[in-house]
């Protein structure tokens, strides 16, 4: 086990509020919740029914179901959140589960810019107007927004930070002649 109570090899449920907290630095419930909240305003509520695991230093994985803490295993649930770094990140997994319900902090992004997210390129973005830091890239399909990934936005630039196993080629849309 690592000198700050973290154990790579194992997952612990994280602690309902700070005042139950027993390692220090580990996210608590309440605050995960309070930040996807602030971030992306997306209601404490949507997350009923999971439970939050920290493996390793500020891995937080979401898992639809509870079990007894800790947890030896390889995997439980979803990647989540990356936690214990001076801005907290959202997982592209996560984002993909829940970016739907985003209403802030979302940028929709127009096909060919979508294009280029998902396969992993960066781009120039001045117009964008909202918070800099971690986004939700989301593109139209069929009439609705549908979660590309996760993106970081700084100087006019949003970054692509949809890891290599996520990034695909988007087929551009067919025209009817």
């Amino acid at each position: 086990m690592a000198p700050d109570g973290n154990d790579g090899q194992r997952f612990d449920r994280l602690p309902a509020t700070a005042a139950e907290r027993e390692v220090e630095g580990r996210a608590t419930r309440a605050e995960v919740l309070d930040w996807w909240e602030e971030r992306f305003d997306i209601p404490p509520g949507t997350f009923d029914g999971y439970t939050f695991w920290e493996k390793g230093a500020g891995k937080l994985w979401a898992f639809a179901a509870d079990l007894p803490t800790p947890q030896a295993r390889e995997g439980v649930g979803i990647t989540f959140l990356r936690t214990r770094q001076e801005h907290w990140k959202p997982t592209t997994t996560a984002a993909m589960r829940w970016g739907r319900l985003a209403t802030r902090n979302v940028i929709e992004l127009p096909p060919g810019e979508a294009r280029a997210f998902a396969a992993g390129h960066d781009q120039d973005l001045p117009d964008w107007d909202g918070d800099w830091g971690y986004l939700i890239a989301t593109h139209d399909i069929a009439g609705g927004r549908e979660p590309i990934g996760v993106g970081l936005y700084l100087y006019d630039e949003l970054r692509s930070v949809v890891p290599k196993g996520y990034q695909e080629e988007l087929p551009e849309r067919h025209r009817r002649r």
